[in-house]
């Protein structure tokens, strides 16, 4: 799965493709504001760009002033379906937000500024959609997408810890793609002579074989098993963050655990410092420039707990990072170091144990 460079900066009416089109998993983040006198915008996620293509998720916030509602629709054979009304409005007018489609197996999951809005049923193959389009009292300053994680995550070697700054080193692996030994169908080559068959050579054939494709070709194993995640975990984020992108971390606080941090690093610092102290019973975000740590923010609730798993998702907006736990938008964290593609380092270290990462 290709990486997509986000489109930023749009002009509206706008069309884009979604390179690879749409899967289990997929997300698509727009970043914008709504223009203070809007009368409605949509956004398609549609299976073609030209003519009257077919809409899979028709997205559209209308406002009259007195009620305000949000309408999604399927438009397929030139025909648009029943309506799904909602009378809340998370995308009131003038205001800024961050918009998520998440694609799951039966729905479309729709999240604004980090809080689920609504799902919405699939009524056309996620498998057809190709292209976004937005129309209407709508600004948009990025539209990013973000596959789900791959199977191979590189995992770091700590060498050595100063106060707050792990120095680390990367143990590179090789990942091979397990190839399986394709076996001749029965009844193939039917009308062969089978008169000189010989099973002594037939068997020294298929040892010779064996020995030829030993530890390049095997065959897959019955199943996946999950991946481990060694702490301290480090990752590289490809292409950096920008507006819209989204990194979601889950796993367990360890019973014993006093904190953990997750670190979104750049070359020589880090950009943001979230670090969960519960024996202070509080989670203090900061950030490390120029060698020297900033003032400390500290306000806001504990939302971690010894022994349960947690989620973690850090959605990086225009003007700050989102941090939501277990779904719930908890804290903000205005950028301190804006050179955004630059932050391309992901740490997790400290008293818990990882089951999903997600870059």
């Amino acid at each position: 799965m290709a990486f997509q460079q986000p489109f930023l900066n749009p002009r509206i009416p706008f069309t884009g493709c979604i390179q690879g089109g749409l899967f289990e998993g997929k997300s698509i983040t727009l970043t914008g504001r709504v223009l203070p006198g809007a009368e409605r915008f949509h956004v398609n996620l549609q299976c073609g760009t030209k003519g009257s293509p077919d809409v899979a998720l028709h997205f559209n916030p209308r406002y009259s002033g007195f009620f305000d509602v949000v309408v999604c629709n399927t438009f397929q054979n030139s025909t648009w379906g029943s309506e799904e009304r909602s009378s809340k409005m998370p995308l009131p007018r003038g205001s800024s937000f961050t918009l998520t489609f998440l694609v799951n197996r039966d729905s479309y999951s729709v999240i604004v500024n980090g809080t689920h809005f609504l799902d919405y049923l699939h009524r056309l193959s996620i498998s057809l959609v190709n292209a976004i389009y937005v129309e209407g009292g709508v600004e948009i300053h990025s539209i990013a997408f973000q596959n789900p994680a791959t199977a191979c995550v590189p995992q770091p070697a700590f060498i050595q810890q100063s106060y707050g700054v792990p120095q680390t080193a990367f143990i590179q692996q090789a990942t091979f793609v397990q190839q399986p030994v394709f076996q001749q169908p029965r009844g193939q080559n039917r009308g062969r002579s089978r008169r000189h068959h010989n099973p002594k050579q037939q068997q020294h054939h298929q040892q010779q074989q064996q020995k030829q494709h030993a530890g390049l070709y095997q065959a897959p194993p019955p199943y996946s098993p999950p991946q481990a995640y060694v702490m301290p975990y480090k990752t590289i984020i490809q292409g950096g963050l920008y507006p819209g992108r989204t990194i979601t971390i889950q796993g367990l606080v360890n019973q014993d655990a006093n904190r953990f941090c997750i670190n979104l690093r750049f070359n020589s610092g880090v950009a943001f410092h979230f670090n969960p102290r519960l024996n202070d019973n509080q989670v203090v975000r900061n950030s490390l420039l120029q060698e020297k740590w900033g003032s400390e923010e500290r306000n806001g609730g504990m939302p971690f707990y010894r022994g349960q798993p947690f989620t973690v998702t850090i959605i990086c907006d225009t003007h700050c990072y989102r941090i939501m736990v277990n779904g719930t938008q908890m804290f903000t964290y205005n950028h301190r170091y804006t050179l955004l593609q630059q932050i391309d380092i992901l740490e997790v270290e400290g008293n818990v144990s990882l089951s999903s990462v997600v870059v």
